[in-house]
């Protein structure tokens, strides 16, 4: 009895200690700005970041003169099929996550435990939006070319595609009218999060981002 004691005592200290060590780490690698001297004189295109107090999507036009999104996220693939958009908004995340928990309230243990220990797959929420409004929680970033380029790069590499090369669509749950959900690769797991894939995706396209980061602040904070 006494040994079985002294072993979750030590099974108690070893866990309250990697989670004091992911906390910090968490908040002062969120910190450190990657690209702070990021050169934006170049101005060509207007993308955004956007969070829900939780999550961060990267939006970006429908279509310019670099890339027309629609041709692969159909807007017949929503429920509005709404056409007159103007842009998309890129959420990557696991799929249990995004598929079985439309709301917080719909949450379960078990959703979460295979989330943060990368047991579950992954999924692409876009969403079509006709404007965006500029606040605290969306902010704009103005990118060149040659940036926004990279930045559809990797949005493309998150995705699972057919052999017909085109996004493998879930047709099975959407928030609202206007988005759907669409097979990803990747883990989401306790180092990797929606926000890391954003954050990521920032680092990748030269502009302004954290180190590290887990959690939308650590995004935004560099944007304040």
């Amino acid at each position: 009895m006494k040994k079985t004691l002294t072993i979750l005592k030590k099974f108690s200290y070893a866990i309250l200690s990697f989670l004091l060590i992911y906390l910090a780490s968490a908040f002062l690698l969120s910190k450190i700005t990657i690209n702070s001297d990021a050169d934006n004189q170049s101005k060509d295109v207007s993308i955004y970041i956007k969070t829900n107090g939780v999550h961060t999507d990267i939006i970006v036009p429908i279509k310019d003169e670099i890339k027309n999104w629609s041709s692969q996220i159909k807007f017949e693939n929503t429920k509005s099929k709404d056409s007159t958009a103007e842009y998309l908004a890129f959420g990557w995340g696991d799929k249990g996550f995004y598929l079985d928990t439309p709301e917080w309230s719909d949450l379960k243990a078990s959703t979460a435990f295979k989330a943060a220990f990368a047991m579950g797959n992954s999924a692409m929420h876009t969403t079509f939006y006709k404007s965006i409004k500029e606040n605290k929680e969306c902010v704009k970033i103005n990118i060149s070319q040659e940036n926004y380029q990279k930045l559809i790069t990797y949005i493309e590499d998150s995705f699972q595609f057919d052999v017909n090369q085109n996004p493998i669509f879930i047709p099975a749950t959407t928030y609202g009218k206007n988005d759907s959900f669409y097979e990803a690769k990747g883990k989401y797991n306790l180092f990797h999060t929606c926000n890391s894939w954003a954050n990521n995706g920032l680092k990748f396209s030269n502009q302004k981002a954290a180190f590290w980061t887990v959690t939308d602040s650590g995004i935004f904070c560099h944007y304040q």
